[in-house]
């Protein structure tokens, strides 16, 4: 009974990172068996603190430990002892007393051998990488692997070093070493029955794909790590704050805060006050990306002191950048910031923080040369280009920025020039690389600094070529990208069918919205993660806007104006007829306030909500100051020209047709100037196929498409129980023209999601990226379906600019909500005229004009409310 009684506990302790629950069960079985044995009861106390720690039970493990170590001292037991005292210093580790937990390690050290004591050894080391003793950590797992050799070798000991080895390979940038000791630790963990730990294999990958700057594989990887945790039931430790940080490093603000709160009220319940830093700084980076310097501030210092306290000297290096960054976004440029930066470079540089390292010299320069201490600033600059010239495109990409900074100090603005251009292109490649439209979009903040210093040299060079050129590295760059699909399509268009499901149960009466709330929350999170696994392709080149000459020979008489934002004062670059002009326009902060009051009006209108005289007064009064503001001024160069439009900023929202000077006109929206150009001189593709579809719920949707099928009777019409999402992408794909009435739906907290209402369900933007195809033109008449949300680097995201991604050359769609009754008037009459061989944009303008005056007020939301996207 006592054998019986000693092997089960040593089982338990065996399978407490693998399965907790069953673990647990084993040692109080034990301990209850033990018969008045003290062996037993303390390796199944020992195998309870290791059940704790495995599921983040912090105080539980310390509990446990300790009552581990009395026992077995209190009988004599001294490895027992040990080997519990070993597990207590991780845990003091993680809980804040390093050097606690270090003292622990050293009393266990001498009185264990063979495997025990390889096991301590690996405890120790994981312990130095996590305080960023590298060297120490290195050579303290090198110690580990031969102890274990030389006691004849332990399995599952060596995969759990190799697994915790890896950590410290992939910081220091050996990746193939990472890989290989991950792989061999997955081996055995699935070999021996212990396929429960190949949850922190997956975990580590992801660390290791992040460091490496591999932004797909490391979500993928973390993704599969959390589900391995979940069927394991154990704790995913760190694993929600590291995947966090990829998100962030693609500029996922809205999750990387909503993980970063959720990690910081766990690890403070748990007292777990190591991976309490990592969430707290993980916060104040969220904070500095969501313009909150303040709140940024606050929480670096508290991750700062628990650093210090902890006898961590790289994180509260960390902390301190953070500190410094917070301070420069909130204006303080004094000497103590000065001094205190270049203490902070100092330490950052010592604990290996590469990237945290070259920001923070960009900001001593930055901040040296406004207080005149040029020495200081070219020392900096210099170390940054020397210490960026290879790893991460996070890390090139500064390099060239500081030497673009180093040449602007010198005169030189040419080589300054060249310096951002090289450096976009670094991160025009990084971009690339993601495969998922959401990463890439949001990935182009990180160029933001770049391409605002590239824009303001060229305005005040004033050389129009050169600005509109810099003004296309700054518009909507990700959507040039040739798309590409998930790894696992088929399973994703199976999510999407669930998630379709689901949103129709939810309108069905009697049903409790609850849990199918958050089933639809759950499946739109595997959508959201499977589209992001997606592996991207090479970039095009970052220049490759066609000359002026080729651009204006695609316009023809038309002009193209591509509006810019240059430290909040608007500017607009005109081609015309080859010609490039640059003007300067209003302020960016009026242009918007007057944008916010034309869509409140519109809104009111279209709602019929309030006195439609007084908002139909109210529409027209500040349409007329938009049309002053942003093309009364150019004129004389544009003319009564049909116009091309690049937007940018808040104009991204602009009903175009709206404004005095436009109605009737033929005005082209497009993204940047590169896509529309792409757009109107690509070879024709659809097939000839027209197809025709109305939602359900909407009876005028119905009228609109049966009186557009009697036009065309060979088109293909999908009405009723017919429309259904997949049906209609199927006939969609490769076809000449597609037109879709049915209710939309605008989703600003994720634009993927945004949706046109079909018989079984919405069809979101993550549908139409599984066209192989795009129909060459398609009009989408429905309400909002051609609002976009922007993103740093003018990047927009939405139903109309998937398409335009996908290689639609033509949109038809609304920026405003639009009364439903109003539009089929408008629709069949630019169809009409589309038949007459009128293009889009001709057809649109032309009925836009006839039919704007007719109505009521309400109406004429439906008819400006249009705008045609794309080629025109």
């Amino acid at each position: 009974m006592e054998r019986s009684a000693l092997a089960t506990a040593y089982e338990a302790a065996d399978l407490a990172f693998g399965d907790p629950v069953r673990a647990r069960a084993l040692a109080e079985a034990a301990r209850a068996a033990a018969d008045g044995d003290v062996e037993p009861v303390a390796v199944a106390e020992q195998a309870l603190g290791l059940a704790a720690l495995s599921v983040g039970r912090l105080a539980d493990a310390e509990r446990h430990l300790r009552a581990a170590i009395g026992t077995a001292d209190g009988a004599g037991l001294a490895e027992s002892a040990a080997k519990a005292r070993g597990v207590l210093g991780y845990v003091l580790t993680l809980t804040g007393r390093t050097g606690e937990g270090l003292r622990e390690m050293d009393r266990a050290r001498p009185l264990l051998r063979g495997p025990s004591a390889a096991r301590l050894l690996m405890q120790r080391a994981v312990v130095l990488t996590e305080t960023g003793r590298f060297e120490d950590a290195a050579a303290g797992f090198s110690d580990a692997l031969d102890t274990l050799r030389r006691a004849g070798g332990d399995a599952l000991i060596e995969a759990t070093l190799r697994n915790n080895r890896s950590i410290l390979l992939a910081r220091l940038g050996d990746w193939r070493g990472a890989e290989e000791d991950l792989r061999r630790a997955e081996e055995v963990f699935t070999a021996t029955g212990h396929s429960g730990r190949t949850a922190m294999v997956y975990q580590n990958r992801g660390l290791a794909a992040t460091v490496r700057g591999d932004v797909p594989a490391a979500l993928a990887a973390y993704d599969e790590a959390a589900r391995r945790y979940r069927a394991a039931g154990t704790d995913q430790g760190l694993l929600p704050v590291e995947r966090a940080e990829v998100l962030l490093s693609v500029r996922l603000v809205a999750e990387a805060r909503q993980a970063a709160t959720a990690a910081v009220a766990a690890y403070a319940r748990r007292r777990n006050a190591v991976d309490l830093v990592q969430a707290r700084l993980l916060l104040a980076k969220v904070a500095l990306l969501e313009g909150d310097p303040r709140a940024a501030l606050r929480e670096a210092r508290r991750a700062g002191r628990s650093a210090s306290r902890q006898g961590r000297p790289g994180w509260a290096a960390l902390a301190g950048f953070l500190v410094l960054r917070a301070r420069w976004d909130l204006g303080l440029r004094d000497a103590a910031t000065l001094r205190s930066g270049t203490r902070t470079v100092a330490a950052l540089t010592a604990a290996g923080w590469v990237v945290a390292a070259l920001d923070a010299r960009l900001i001593v320069a930055r901040l040296a040369m406004e207080l005149g201490r040029s020495a200081i600033a070219r020392r900096e600059l210099t170390a940054a280009t020397r210490s960026g010239r290879t790893g991460p495109a996070e890390v090139r990409a500064r390099a060239w920025h500081a030497l673009a900074l180093l040449r602007l100090q010198d005169g030189d603005r040419h080589g300054a020039d060249s310096a951002l251009r090289a450096g976009v292109r670094v991160l025009d490649r990084f971009r690339a690389g993601l495969g998922a439209t959401e990463l890439r979009a949001h990935a182009s903040g990180h160029a933001d600094e770049l391409t605002a210093l590239g824009l303001r040299l060229a305005v005040e060079s004033g050389r129009a070529e050169s600005v509109l050129r810099w003004a296309e590295r700054r518009h909507a760059c990700a959507l040039r990208l040739p798309p590409a699909r998930p790894p696992d399509d088929v399973a994703l268009a199976a999510d999407l069918a669930r998630l379709r499901q689901v949103v129709v149960d939810l309108a069905a009466p009697n049903r409790d919205p609850l849990p199918l709330l958050r089933r639809q929350a759950e499946l739109e999170e595997a959508v959201r993660d499977r589209a992001r696994h997606a592996a991207g392709v090479l970039a095009p080149d970052a220049d490759a806007l066609p000359s002026a000459a080729r651009l204006g020979a695609a316009l023809g008489q038309a002009a193209l104006v591509e509006y810019l934002d240059v430290a909040g004062r608007l500017h607009a670059v005109v081609v015309v007829d080859g010609r490039v002009r640059l003007h300067g326009l209003a302020a960016v902060a009026d242009v918007e306030r007057r944008l916010g009051e034309l869509r409140f009006g519109l809104r009111r209108l279209a709602h019929e909500l309030g006195s439609a005289t007084t908002f139909t007064a109210l529409v027209e009064r500040t349409a007329l100051r938009l049309d002053a503001q942003l093309l009364e001024p150019l004129r004389p160069w544009v003319g009564d020209r049909p116009l091309v439009v690049v937007p940018t900023g808040p104009l991204h929202e602009l009903p175009w047709p709206i404004l005095p000077s436009c109605l009737g006109r033929p005005v082209s929206v497009a993204p940047s100037a590169a896509l529309w150009h792409r757009a109107a001189t690509a070879e024709p593709t659809g097939d000839g196929r027209r197809v025709v579809v109305a939602g359900p719920d909407l009876p005028h949707a119905a009228a609109e498409v049966a009186a557009l099928a009697r036009r065309h009777p060979d088109a293909r019409r999908l009405t009723g129980r017919t429309a259904r999402v997949d049906d209609v992408i199927t006939a969609l794909d490769g076809a000449e023209l597609g037109h879709i009435a049915a209710h939309g739906r605008f989703r600003a907290d994720n634009p993927l999601f945004s949706e046109l209402r079909l018989a079984d369900g919405p069809l979101t933007a993550y549908d139409l990226e599984r066209l192989a195809r795009p129909p060459r033109r398609i009009v989408l008449s429905a309400c909002d379906s051609g609002r976009s949300a922007v993103h740093p680097g003018d990047e927009v995201l939405g139903l109309a600019s998937v398409l335009l991604a996908l290689g639609t050359t033509t949109l038809v769609a609304t920026a405003v909500p639009v009364p439903d009754r109003a539009s089929r008037p408008l629709m069949l009459r630019f169809h009409r005229l589309l038949d007459d061989g009128l293009t889009p944009s001709r057809a649109l303008a032309a009925a836009q004009r006839d039919l704007y005056h007719r109505g009521p007020p309400a109406d004429r939301v439906a008819t400006i409310g249009f705008v045609c996207y794309g080629a025109g």
